[in-house]
């Protein structure tokens, strides 16, 4: 696909968007952060990538404070300055760090980091050891202080989210965060439905199959280059268009680089046809069963 104007790219995404349960949009494509602000070499191009983004229209700006341990959020920050009001801000916060003062201190760590006074979502990375309904709890209060917007969870199941839904103000789970690319397919089998049934959207980390052992063999199959080659499109643009075909779901894919961030937000342009999901199924078939829920 031939370098597509930004402000396109832009319009197409204004259209692309998925409901949170409090009304609020979030556009289908945005961008993880996961590994970045690790290298020094590389800040420059990563600023740079990010800012891209936000200029192509891809609000959703994806971090946690695990990633390099505050280093990802620290690069948001500088790279989100002056632009806040571009920016969706996504964080998360250690399921050690989640309930009581612990999780106010993680937050507000995480909210100097990023040179904000709010965020528009805050996560619970995974579930640890940390009571559920405290967890909840001290998120209203966040909430309650301004300090965030909404708050959701990630790396849940079913059995997981149902639990939390069934707790005072659990219903308040604006979205889950979790595993999905072509390669990786099992929350289609109940997961996927349960979140639909409710009105709660879900978050596709690693749309790309990053830091997957599947990806070199999804980027190498001959039907997702045939695919590609047909709307004259790169196979990973394939794979993003391919995530968020249902219209409940957001990637986040991770991009280093301008150039690759621009090629991620052209592909909202595509438009695949019945013929080619199928043809996507028959290469990568839907789960026909319960699978555990996939995590990296």
């Amino acid at each position: 696909m031939n370098r597509i104007p930004h402000s396109l790219i832009l319009a197409t995404l204004k259209q692309q968007v998925v409901t949170l349960p409090d009304g609020r949009e979030m556009r289908a494509l945005g961008q993880g952060t996961w590994r970045m602000g690790d290298d020094d070499s590389k800040r420059e191009a990563e600023i740079e990538a990010l800012q891209t983004g936000l200029d192509c229209g891809l609000h959703v700006i994806d971090t946690a404070e695990m990633y390099g341990e505050g280093k990802a959020e620290s690069l948001v920050g500088e790279a989100i300055r002056d632009r806040r009001d571009d920016v969706f801000l996504v964080s998360k916060v250690y399921p050690h760090h989640a309930e009581g003062d612990k999780l106010v201190q993680a937050c507000d760590a995480s909210l100097e980091r990023l040179g904000t006074d709010y965020l528009d979502l805050y996560l619970l990375h995974w579930r640890g050891d940390a009571s559920l309904e405290k967890t909840v709890d001290g998120l209203e209060q966040l909430k309650a202080d301004g300090k965030i917007r909404a708050w959701g969870v990630s790396n849940f199941d079913v059995d997981d989210m149902k639990e939390l839904l069934a707790l005072p103000n659990g219903k308040h789970c604006a979205v889950n965060q979790v595993l999905y690319h072509l390669g990786s397919r099992g929350i289609e089998y109940d997961l996927l439905p349960f979140h639909e049934e409710q009105g709660i959207p879900v978050m596709a980390y690693s749309p790309l199959a990053e830091g997957s052992d599947v990806k070199e063999k999804i980027f190498n199959d001959e039907t997702v280059n045939r695919i590609a080659e047909a709307y004259s499109a790169t196979p990973a643009q394939i794979l993003l268009a391919w995530t968020v075909r249902s219209g409940n779901v957001i990637a986040i894919p991770k991009a280093g680089q301008a150039t690759h961030v621009e090629e991620n937000g052209a592909a909202m342009l595509l438009n695949l046809s019945e013929d080619d999901f199928q043809a996507l199924d028959d290469a990568f078939p839907p789960p026909s069963g319960k699978e555990p829920l996939d995590v990296i």
